[in-house]
């Protein structure tokens, strides 16, 4: 394990603590121009959200229908209703965007497949970063608006569903994470840019509430106009 990397999981609460919990959940609300893009304006906003720490997985709900919850395990995605009866469902969903480029839209479950992908990466970090077959590597820093980063370039296996197989971790001084680099390759290998702010402590777990995803160019910045994705958390708690 990398220096960068335990300096990640002390800054965030420790390895021992995350390591002890099993959930997080939250009240979602998402924003930003991809939703419309899509064809799935106001999707999955305030909505209820839980994340595994220890597996894929992510709930969310309510899923378009009042009563019924998507749920989302890595290679399968699952609509259920108040029940617990099987609405739909999508299997191998990663094979369903070949073809796909930022303008092509989903469909309901490839929308949730999209967020489940999204909110496990987000929220089981950095303890994700430390599960099997996941590679870690420190890289050059980087300067933005007069604040120096280290950076930590991560490789996750085939066995881990998530957004770009290659990220990038961009680290302050405290070692909390500020900013993640990533091609979606699920959209064309869209380039994005995408800020995390707004850190609060719950229940022992440092835990950003704020997400600002935007595109970026070949230089590394970001492109400011639009903003692609946002995403607030509130009311988090700690299972």
């Amino acid at each position: 394990m990398s220096d960068l990397l335990n300096t990640i999981l002390d800054a965030h609460g420790g390895r021992t603590r995350w390591e002890e919990a099993d959930h997080i959940s939250a009240r979602q609300f998402f924003g930003g121009a991809l939703w419309g893009m899509k064809g799935h304006p106001g999707a999955l906003n305030d909505v209820d959200v839980t994340v595994g720490l220890h597996r894929q997985y992510v709930r969310q709900e309510p899923f378009f229908t009042p009563g019924h919850h998507v749920t989302f395990t890595g290679d399968r995605v699952t609509v259920h209703d108040t029940n617990d009866t099987l609405v739909d469902e999508l299997t191998d969903p990663r094979a369903s965007f070949t073809g796909h480029d930022l303008m092509t839209p989903w469909t309901r479950l490839q929308l949730a497949y999209f967020s489940g992908t999204a909110m496990w990466t987000y929220l089981a970090e950095p303890l994700s970063l430390t599960l099997p077959g996941v590679r870690t590597e420190e890289i050059s820093t980087w300067t933005e608006n007069g604040e120096k980063f280290r950076r930590l370039h991560v490789t996750f296996p085939a066995t881990i569903a998530t957004l770009s197989t290659e990220q990038t971790l961009y680290v302050d001084t405290s070692g909390l994470i500020r900013r993640r680099d990533y091609s979606v390759e699920i959209a064309g290998n869209t380039p994005a840019a995408h800020y995390i702010s707004g850190h609060q402590e719950v229940s022992g777990l440092i835990i950003p509430t704020t997400r600002m995803i935007y595109s970026r160019d070949e230089n590394g910045h970001k492109v400011p106009e639009p903003l692609v994705v946002s995403v607030h958390l509130e009311n988090i708690t700690v299972s």
